[in-house]
């Protein structure tokens, strides 16, 4: 008999871009210590993505388990330039560890962190050889940001053995079949319509049916669906990105995104 998946929903918010909701909802009972980990790695790396980068370097202490570690990195990562290569050096030193070298999250750390870099070769020596979805999911958006459609649909197609139905493995069909392009779009959009039917609307959700509705052609469509995505977050750099090309296509100002 499967055991029941306690972190089901809170990965689910996590995968969609609802950080508070992640964060508000991770106080999950009777939990196993493997699991609390993967809970509280999740809610520090919500935080993150929120942009509270102190909290968590502050909260995460020296002896807390391996995979909170390595989410104290990303958090010193993004804090600015001047973090970048003590971070970077001790992400390199723990990689080395054979201790704890090849702990999951350590090495989805580190490809997120050299992704950012664009050492994406550097990136894949740790993400390659997979091991949870998230790892294959990373090596999808590896793959696709090196113009390598042919590996990234390799990774999907393990994705889809494993778990078709995987929040992660649907939004990797759509990045594909959006990268792909031509009658592809038409597909992605489907998934991120599925999703807004099936979950609370998120920013990453209403970029994603935004972009397949600029590469179809409908930029007002795009723009409503991208100003309703501001509403939620006024700073989202992929939803201002998103609005100024936008707005070059419908001939509006884009001023005011660009500032």
């Amino acid at each position: 008999m499967a055991t029941p998946d306690h972190l089901f929903s809170l990965r689910n918010n996590f995968y969609l871009g609802a950080y508070q909701a992640a964060i508000n909802n991770s106080d999950v009972p009777n939990l196993s210590q493997e699991d609390s980990i993967e809970r509280d790695s999740l809610v520090y790396r919500s935080y993150i993505a929120l942009g509270s980068y102190q909290l968590v370097i502050s909260e995460i202490d020296s002896s807390a388990p391996t995979a909170l570690q390595a989410v104290k990195l990303l958090a010193s990562y993004l804090c600015g330039p001047e973090q970048k290569e003590n971070t970077i050096s001790s992400l390199k030193e723990w990689l080395g560890d054979s201790a704890i070298g090849n702990n999951p999250v350590l090495r989805l750390i580190a490809g997120i962190i050299f992704m950012h870099e664009q050492d994406y070769n550097e990136a894949l020596k740790h993400t390659n050889t997979g091991g949870t979805m998230e790892l294959h999911a990373l090596n999808v958006q590896i793959f696709l940001k090196m113009y390598r459609s042919d590996f990234a649909e390799k990774q999907l197609k393990i994705m889809q053995q494993i778990d078709e139905d995987h929040t992660l493995t649907q939004l990797a069909n759509a990045w594909l079949n959006l990268a792909v392009g031509g009658s592809k779009i038409q597909e992605a959009y489907l998934i991120f319509q599925d999703f807004s039917e099936k979950y609370p609307m998120t920013g990453l959700i209403l970029n994603g049916k935004a972009v397949c509705c600029m590469h179809m052609g409908h930029f007002d469509e795009a723009e409503s669906l991208l100003l309703e995505a501001l509403n939620k977050d006024a700073k989202d750099a992929e939803t201002l990105a998103n609005l100024i090309v936008c707005s070059l296509h419908l001939g509006k100002q884009s001023s005011r995104y660009l500032r």
